[in-house]
C-alpha cells in the first residue's frame, strides 16, 4: 500500500495500525509504522511478549526515519497456530513472515528471546539481514540461559504476591533507580489504548520456556561467520540472560559494538531509553 500525499506517516507506535498476513497456513499479526521504502527494521520480541510489549520510547525514534515492523510469533497474540518448541523453528516462522511481506533484506532489532531467534535467523539466512541489534540476549549454548525458567517462575510468584507486573522484577533492579524505571516502563506499555493485543496463553508461554531451555543447552553456533554490523546492549545486572553473555557475543561477533548500562538489569535499554534510542537510530542509519 503506497503512501499518498494526503496520508500522513504514522510514527507513533501507540497509533500503528494492526495488520495481518497469511503464509504457510499461519496468519501473522503485525504492526507497521514510519515512512515506507528502503530496508525495514523488523522487531523481534521477548519471552511471553505480544505486540503491546514494545517500549514506544525505543520504537518511535527509529520510526521517525525508518519503516518499522513488529510482529507476533506464531501462536502468540494476534498470530494463529501453535508456538514452536525450538528457537530455530521460531526463526523459520520469522523468515516465512518477512518473505510473505515481500522483503529480501531487513535490519533486525531484537530483545531477549527475540535475540535468540534473530541469531538463528542470521545463521540460516545470512543474506536476509543487513544489520543486527541484539539486546538483553545471549548466544546458543550460553552458560546459565537454561536457568531462565526458574528465575521467571520465581519472579512471576513475587509479582503476583505484590500485585505488580512480573517485568518489574525480571527486567529491573529492585532498588531506588530500578523501581521507578520499572513503573515508568510498564506505564509506557499502556500508552496504546485502542486495538490492543491478546495476552499470551499459559501453554504458549510454557512452550517458549522449553525452547529457551533447549537453546541454552544446545551446541553453540559459529558466530565468527557473522559479517553483519552488530550492536549489542544490556544492563550490567541481567538476571534473565546473564550480562556476561553480551560480552561473549561481542567477543565472538567480529567488529561488533557493545554497550553495558550501569545499575540496570535485563531491561537496561528501556531504563536508559533516552541514551540508547539515539544510539540505535545512529547505528541503524549508518
Amino acid at each position: 500500500m503506497s503512501n499518498t500525499q494526503n496520508e500522513p506517516v504514522i510514527t507513533s507506535y501507540a497509533k500503528a495500525p494492526a495488520r495481518t498476513v497469511t503464509a504457510g497456513g499461519v496468519t501473522y499479526g503485525y504492526r507497521e509504522l514510519g515512512p515506507k521504502g528502503g530496508i525495514p527494521v523488523v522487531f523481534f520480541v521477548h519471552l511471553a511478549a505480544t505486540l503491546d510489549n514494545w517500549d514506544p520510547r525505543i520504537i518511535d525514534p527509529i520510526a521517525k526515519g525508518r519503516h518499522v515492523i513488529a510482529f507476533d510469533q506464531r501462536g502468540v497474540g494476534a498470530s494463529t497456530g501453535q508456538v514452536p518448541d525450538s528457537v530455530e523453528a521460531m526463526a523459520d516462522d520469522a523468515y516465512t513472515f518477512i518473505t510473505a511481506l515481500g522483503f529480501d533484506k531487513i535490519d533486525v532489532f531484537s530483545f531477549s528471546l527475540g535475540g535468540f531467534v534473530a541469531q538463528a535467523l542470521v545463521v540460516k539466512h545470512p543474506e536476509l539481514v543487513r544489520k543486527l541489534v541484539l539486546t538483553g540476549t545471549g548466544p546458543k549454548g550460553g552458560k546459565n540461559i537454561d536457568k531462565v525458567v526458574a528465575t521467571t517462575y520465581w519472579d512471576i510468584l513475587r509479582a503476583t504476591l505484590t500485585r505488580s507486573d512480573a517485568k518489574e522484577f525480571l527486567f529491573f533492579n529492585r532498588n531506588a533507580t530500578g523501581k521507578p524505571a520499572a513503573r515508568a516502563f510498564v506505564n509506557r506499555l499502556n500508552e496504546r489504548t485502542a486495538d490492543r493485543d491478546a495476552p499470551i496463553k499459559v501453554k504458549a508461554f510454557r512452550t517458549q520456556l522449553k525452547a529457551i531451555q533447549k537453546w541454552g543447552r544446545s551446541t553453540p553456533d559459529d558466530l565468527s561467520k557473522l559479517t553483519q554490523p552488530t550492536l549489542i546492549a544490556n544492563g550490567d545486572n541481567d538476571r534473565m540472560v546473564p550480562s556476561i553473555l553480551s560480552e561473549d557475543l561481542h567477543r565472538r561477533i567480529k567488529d561488533s559494538e557493545l554497550i553495558i548500562y550501569p545499575d540496570s538489569g535485563h531491561g537496561g535499554i528501556f531504563q536508559f531509553h533516552e541514551k540508547f534510542a539515539p544510539v540505535a537510530v545512529e547505528f541503524l542509519g549508518r
